[in-house]
């Protein structure tokens, strides 16, 4: 898995990674986007580790249906262990519990295991290890800003010490505020975990799966819960940063803030599944981003705390994933001019206007604060931008830009109907037939048979593929057909599918981007190419991790997973497409 056989848990306020021996990979505190405490992940030395001696196997999945993560090590003498990790998340007193902690418990299946364990946090960006100072059943490490209690029923000397010992019986640890607990570890452990489970396998109940591919979207559907910031509901691309889209490419990124292009995305793909909640806490970060904006520039991406300076930054002491660094905090991408978000705002949004289960349905006030962004949207729809992909010294007209800038005006008008304002209807209709014609006019090349990635040009970009998902044009459309086509015979490698393959700011990209593959798929689909299409999404589900993750991108040459992990565009990718292409329920029962 070349790193990232890695397993996510989190709760809506934290998230950590595990990789398949049971060690903290990455974890930050006291949010996504806060201090990697664990940052082994990028070469550093913050450390939450096992080690079995003698052990000979290893195994790693989710409990079912939750975001409980199960760790087993066999020892060649017979010994077994499990470790049960998670974040602790459920409902009480009339509100999710979903503090800043994480729960290990390390469970004796059979024999004596010999285990060491080895818990050395760091700060400042893995330049120096937080302090420890010892307590009778806890370890506190409090560095000013940066302050928690690791609290445990296992031997303090043996973990701070490194010291291996025999575990005779089972041992818990949380890691948490610091300030004592209500009772002991191990029965708030025990607590924990089972309410815990409960929260997990109810809410996946209440998904409205697909007939096939169930344990993918499912999967998918928890993963991409975990990486909302439910305090201001804020959606992170990722939960990583600087894991590079290839070795050397110094595409490291962070991508552990909310972009306004991936939200939607997320929010789309949990809405197909009736997991509604997502997008009552988007509304809430999108309307705050709209009023602070008053109807003038958006960034492309937000701190999950609705942060405007992302001011990107080397971390110099960590040497990066597999040492290929750089490793940045921060985003540049936030100083980008990027129009297409104009679209996503509202496009995120629309279905709230619509939507009879919400608690709080948006009304007339609601869409009077959208209407300027629809305004922005029509004023900047054929004019140059950073495009969809980011491109940091590359401005041109994008094609998928001034598609989700229609987006804007059309949602603005099927909205304003729906309110029964015919005026804005009107309004709104005819700036988006404004917009449609243009793009038909400017980002047709007959010459390459294909809508091209820029206005007047002559390469090919995948994002146009979502042309029919919105509906700007129907997927019958013979020059849709015909682009379809045109990616499936210059992007496609095997099933997998690049974004473009033309120089940007960094050369020519190596890896095929995982989002864009999936985003073919369903153009397959809805052209008629259907077992095509099936084909692809199997070989797809085929390249996730052991415990049904993606990352960002995929090398189709060595197999390996690239980039930030896990991503919400690829696992918004599962959703869309297992709910596209999966047989309906009446056909089976």
């Amino acid at each position: 898995m070349n790193g990232l056989d890695l397993g996510v848990v989190g709760n809506g306020t934290i998230a950590g990674l595990v990789n398949s021996v049971g060690n903290y990979q990455w974890l930050c505190l006291p949010r996504f986007d806060g201090e990697p405490v664990f940052n082994k992940l990028l070469g550093g030395g913050g450390q939450f580790d096992i080690w079995m001696d003698g052990l000979v196997s290893r195994s790693q999945s989710y409990d079912t249906n939750t975001a409980i993560l199960r760790t087993r090590l066999e020892a060649e003498d017979g010994a077994v262990m499990e470790i049960i990790d998670f974040a602790p998340r459920f409902e009480t007193r009339g509100r999710v519990f979903r503090p800043a902690s994480i729960v290990r418990r390390f469970h004796v299946v059979s024999g004596t295991p010999r285990i060491r364990i080895t818990l050395t946090p760091e700060t400042d960006w893995g330049d120096r290890k937080l302090p420890a100072v010892r307590g009778v059943n806890h370890i506190r490490f409090n560095d000013g800003e940066l302050a928690f209690r690791v609290t445990t029923d296992a031997p303090v000397s043996y973990v701070l010490s490194g010291t291996s010992f025999l575990l005779e019986q089972d041992v818990s640890f949380i890691l948490g505020a610091d300030e004592s607990l209500t009772d002991t570890v191990d029965v708030i452990t025990l607590d924990w975990e089972e309410r815990t489970r409960q929260y997990w396998t109810k809410w996946a109940r209440s998904l409205a799966v697909p007939y096939e591919w169930q344990e993918a979207a499912i999967r998918a559907a928890i993963t991409l819960k975990l990486c909302v910031f439910e305090e201001t509901g804020g959606i992170v691309a990722a939960l990583t940063t600087s894991i590079p889209e290839h070795e050397g490419s110094e595409r490291n990124w962070d991508y552990r803030f909310c972009w306004i292009r991936d939200a939607y995305f997320t929010v789309t793909a949990l809405n197909r599944l009736s997991a509604m909640g997502t997008l009552e806490h988007y509304m809430r970060w999108v309307r705050n981003i709209v009023a602070q904006s008053k109807g003038g520039h958006i960034q492309p991406v937000y701190g999950i705390g609705l942060e405007s300076d992302l001011t990107e930054e080397y971390a110099t002491h960590l040497p990066g994933f597999r040492h290929t660094g750089p490793v940045r905090r921060g985003n540049q991408a936030a100083e980008h001019i990027q129009h297409d978000v104009y679209g996503q705002v509202v496009l995120g949004v629309s279905q709230s206007f619509f939507d009879s289960r919400l608690i709080s349905r948006p009304g007339i006030a609601e869409f009077r604060q959208l209407e300027p962004v629809g305004e922005r949207a029509f004023a900047v729809h054929d004019t140059p931008d950073a495009g969809i992909w980011e491109f940091r010294t590359i401005a041109e007209v994008h094609t998928s830009s001034a598609i989700m800038c229609w987006a804007a005006c059309d949602r603005l008008s099927k909205i304003a109907a729906h309110l029964g304002l015919p005026d804005r209807a009107t309004y709104w209709s005819e700036r988006a037939a404004i917009i449609h014609k243009t793009i038909l006019e400017k980002a047709w090349n007959p010459k390459v048979g294909a809508f091209t990635a820029s206005f007047g040009g002559d390469t090919l970009d995948a994002s146009v593929l979502l042309m029919a998902e919105i509906g700007f044009v129907p997927a019958s459309d013979e020059r849709y057909v015909a682009t379809v086509d045109a990616i499936d015979s210059t992007l496609r490698e095997g099933n997998h599918v690049y974004r473009y393959k033309t120089e940007d700011d960094f050369g020519r990209p190596k890896t095929a981007f995982t989002a864009c593959t999936f985003w073919h798929i369903d153009a397959l689909y809805r052209v008629g190419r259907v077992e095509e299409s099936r084909e692809m999404f199997e070989s797809v589900l085929s390249s996730r991790n052991h415990v049904g993750l993606l990352s960002e991108d995929f090398d189709p040459s060595t197999g390996d997973l690239w980039g930030n992990f896990p991503q919400t565009y690829c696992m918004v990718g599962i959703i869309n497409s297992a709910a596209l292409l999966s047989k309906p329920w009446s056909e089976v029962i």
